[in-house]
């Protein structure tokens, strides 16, 4: 089993062949219909790296497989360009959204990442021009370990000039004027879109010290406004998840948005009402809580599993009140966030208060 153009590099043989289908996922069924003959499927380089492999496995047990990996496309591309392969990003967006390159985009950055195919290589290019970086040096490499193999180079925002055959990958030199997404939570508000419900760079910084994110956690972002926060938390590291609970349909959209816009898609959006909305949600590690919050929240957050981290944010005295009580029960830390921004004053300058913030902060 293959796709054509693996099956089309045989020689002659007695054996059959099967074509696999398009969609991938529909090929599946075909060769668990095969189990108990012996089936050959043919897959382009390493197939455990962005590739088939972990797909077929999780249908089979392990003494039903053996594989026989080739050399990648990441290998075969840096050998071509004589790139350090530990120094470039690889990325596999053959069926993935060109933004979870968003968080990678700086000048002086080497990725190399597989395409869908040959048309979505001048897609790609405006993606890099749209975000201010279509000056990237962009080395095209088609069929790569074949006989019609090709390289061509120029600049992202000149792709659209020229026509690409499937299989393909494309190496990226970064380089333009284009925003560059700091490596450190408190990034800039303006990386996000919000109607004013944003929590502030600054305390945003400071809450994401206090969740202090772990490779494969789970946080719940409940009131989640902008999604900074959780968006923030995903940006940490690619094993983390988050799920954003809002009960404003525009502002859940808005996360889904930012999320996507920001390169980390896989954040969860439920719109609800917390505690409500928690139910079912698969358990997490980590809880902020940005705005909605009440007894009856506070009650069902002291039900999760112990060790659970919880740190909530409060601005009125209404919340600040709660917080007081379940510190005074619970125990947990409170600290008061208070800051002051320079505004003009006439011709000179003065500190300008923003509300004060209450932060508890409590594992369970």
């Amino acid at each position: 089993m293959g796709a054509e153009r693996h099956l089309s590099l045989l020689p002659d043989m007695t054996a059959e062949r099967i074509v696999w289908p398009v969609p991938f996922a529909d090929g599946i069924a075909v060769l668990m219909a095969r189990r108990g003959t012996p089936t050959v499927v043919l897959a382009s380089g390493d197939p455990f790296w962005f590739g088939a492999g972990t797909v077929l496995t999780r249908h089979l047990t392990s003494a039903e497989w053996r594989a026989l990996p080739g050399r990648s496309v990441f290998s075969l591309a840096a050998a071509r360009l004589g790139w350090a392969l530990e120094r470039s990003l690889c990325l596999g967006l053959h069926a993935a959204p060109f933004s979870r390159l968003q968080p990678h985009l700086a000048p002086g950055r080497q990725i190399i990442a597989t395409l869908r195919d040959g048309s979505a290589v001048a897609l790609l290019g405006a993606y890099l021009d749209g975000c201010g970086f279509g000056a990237s040096a962009c080395t095209v490499l088609e069929a790569l370990g074949g006989p019609r193999e090709r390289m061509t180079t120029c600049a992202a925002e000149a792709l659209a000039g020229h026509a690409f055959a499937h299989p393909v990958c494309v190496a990226i030199r970064v380089a333009g004027s284009g925003a560059a997404l700091p490596l450190v939570a408190g990034r800039a508000d303006d990386w996000f879109g919000h109607d004013g419900q944003i929590t502030k760079a600054p305390v945003r910084a400071m809450t994401l010290a206090a969740l202090a994110p772990r490779p494969f956690e789970h946080l719940w972002d409940i009131g989640g406004g902008s999604g900074s926060v959780a968006i923030e938390w995903l940006l940490s590291n690619p094993s983390l998840r988050a799920t954003c609970i809002e009960r404003s349909s525009d502002r859940a959209a808005r996360i889904r948005t930012n999320a996507d816009r920001l390169g980390v898609d896989r954040l969860v959006v439920i719109e609800g009402q917390a505690p409500e909305a928690l139910t079912g949600l698969d358990a997490p590690d980590a809880v902020f809580v940005g705005g909605g919050l009440s007894d009856a929240l506070l009650t069902y957050l002291e039900t999760l599993t112990p060790g659970t981290r919880l740190v909530v944010n409060a601005v009125t005295l209404e919340s600040d009140a709660l917080l007081g009580r379940i510190a005074t029960r619970l125990g947990g830390s409170l600290m008061r966030l208070e800051l002051s921004s320079a505004v003009p004053i006439g011709s000179k300058r003065g500190w300008r208060a923003a509300y004060p913030i209450t932060q508890w902060s409590h594992r369970l």
